[in-house]
């Protein structure tokens, strides 16, 4: 649970540091029209912030293996608190695929 509120602080800064970004994007292109300024900024929003995004919510934190897209043998969580259904050979048993 911990680690969850560290993610969700650290999504909360990049949000409110995504604010200023884009709106200096959007200055600098102001002279293109309104939607055509704001299209663009989305999309570099989008090349910058989905690579801080992926870092926030697939790095590793204290409580040991919280990368999920992968399901790795030595990630059982044996360092962290015990959660039911989060090894990996219970993860096979329910059929979930990576």
């Amino acid at each position: 649970m911990d680690a969850n509120i560290k993610r969700y602080g650290l999504y909360l800064i990049r949000w409110q540091l995504s604010t200023p970004i884009l709106a200096g994007v959007l200055y600098l292109l102001a002279g293109l029209g309104a939607l055509t300024a704001t299209i663009i900024a989305n999309l570099i929003g989008g090349l910058i912030f989905f690579w801080v995004d992926r870092f926030i919510f697939t790095s590793q934190q204290d409580t040991g293996c919280m990368d999920h897209s992968t399901i790795a043998e030595d990630c059982d969580r044996a360092d962290g608190p015990e959660r039911p259904g989060t090894k990996p050979e219970e993860i096979r048993r329910r059929g979930v695929r990576h």
